[in-house]
């Protein structure tokens, strides 16, 4: 399941890193997006509808098949990345980005349903991280991107059509060979009835009216749980740092240090891609030992991820001013390792505290909550560039926001919830 599910999310990502890696010969191209701020915002809606849709995603994959779902979202985003090559003009590329932001949120909080659902406590955090790993790859790959737009026999829009095909195919052996597991049902009921036990004579109000109820109770239950609204915000606070790294790097790295558009996409995404990759397989393992002993462990090895990155920002932040490339590099090195060790344990912990029934909803709603911080990041970070604010302070609070999330997530409190655990 893990393996079969592990292009998807290399595709997830690479979709998404490209774009950042090829900033100088898109905005070339299209020469109406004009400003660091139009492409700070197109960045932004591109997380704005991702954020919103995570909801809707992850509500449908609760209820309904996850594994059509996830499907779906690659075929449909798969398309999206093909004619996003095509576009000519601002406005285009703004719908590309939107559209993308859509269809892509319906993937991560059905699939991390879908693997914790078959992998019980002794190999989630593995199970997860590996699932993670195929994000890394995606984003490293994208890294690259920035050289095949300066191939003039190729240029960026060859990028976004290859992708887009390789989605498209990969979408057919994925529909045919993934499979739904058996529902783990834990000793609370399901908001609705199973289907064969609902009334089939029901009108159409009477139909809508029990979604409705389903759903603010569904919402009451997950909005009124303490330890989720701790993760949360745990979950969203360093992702705020984390998409600004992602998406603004390359260029970070291009204009810090005078460098060209490719070395710059691959300096900005392989170290701490690789980085996060190797920790994510540690963490994995580290917080599944842990847990033998301790209920907490995978919140501890969560926590040890967050303290790294503290200074990892700091270095990243200050590298410009110094101007020093290696300590860029040792900043998003050691930024990549707390961050995998951090990634690996989220739906873990959220399986702690949440019954697996809403676990794909739950996953949305942080999803909702990140993206949206995410695409803010993203737009403020470009204006504060057109207003140069420089970068030490910036980075710096992020640092803070990073040290206030080691607080949050020490506050959760696991339970249960997995029946015969």
């Amino acid at each position: 399941m893990v393996l079969l599910l592990f292009p998807v999310a290399l595709l997830n990502y690479l979709d998404r890193q490209m774009i950042a890696s090829m900033k100088v010969s898109v905005m070339a191209d299209i020469p109406s997006i004009g400003t660091e701020a139009n492409w700070g915002l197109m960045l932004g809606k591109f997380k704005f509808v991702y954020a919103v849709f995570s909801l809707v995603g992850g509500y449908i994959a609760d209820r309904y098949s996850r594994k059509f779902t996830v499907c779906a979202s690659l075929f449909v985003w798969s398309c999206i990345t093909w004619w996003t090559g095509r576009v000519d003009t601002y406005t285009e590329l703004l719908w590309a980005r939107t559209l993308m932001g859509i269809s892509e949120a319906f993937y991560i909080p059905a699939a991390l349903a879908l693997i914790t659902d078959f992998h019980l406590g002794p190999t989630r955090s593995r199970a997860v991280g590996i699932h993670q790993m195929g994000i890394y790859c995606g984003v490293m790959l994208g890294g690259f991107a920035g050289y095949i737009a300066d191939e003039p026999s190729l240029g960026w829009r060859t990028a976004f059509n290859w992708t887009g095909l390789v989605g498209i195919l990969y979408a057919i052996p994925l529909l045919i060979f993934l499979k739904n597991p058996p529902r783990l049902q834990s000793d609370r009921p399901l908001v609705e009835k199973p289907r064969h036990e609902r009334p089939t004579n029901r009108s159409f109000i009477q139909k809508l009216a029990a979604i409705v109820l389903g759903i603010l109770a569904t919402a009451r239950e997950v909005f009124t749980n303490r330890s989720f609204l701790l993760l949360v915000a745990y979950f969203t606070l360093p992702a705020v740092a984390a998409w600004v790294v992602r998406d603004w790097m390359p260029a970070i790295l291009q204009q810090s240090f005078n460098i060209s558009q490719g070395k710059a996409g691959v300096s900005a995404s392989l170290y701490w891609q690789a980085s996060a990759l190797l920790a994510a397989i540690l963490g994995g393992w580290l917080a599944d030992r842990w847990m033998r002993h301790n209920e907490r462990g995978r919140i501890y090895v969560s926590a040890i991820g967050m303290a790294l990155i503290i200074p990892a920002l700091f270095s990243v932040g200050n590298a410009p001013a110094a101007n020093s490339f290696a300590l860029a590099i040792f900043g998003l090195v050691l930024f990549g390792v707390g961050w995998g060790f951090f990634d690996c344990n989220n739906m873990p912990i959220l399986c702690q505290i949440m019954r697996p029934e809403l676990r794909a909803t739950g996953y949305g709603v942080m999803n909702f909550v990140s993206m949206t911080f995410g695409g803010v990041a993203d737009w403020v970070f470009g204006i504060l560039n057109d207003r140069k604010v420089p970068l030490n302070v910036t980075f710096g609070a992020f640092a803070g926001i990073a040290l206030l999330s080691v607080v949050l997530v020490l506050l959760i409190r696991p339970r249960r919830m997995d029946p015969g655990t």
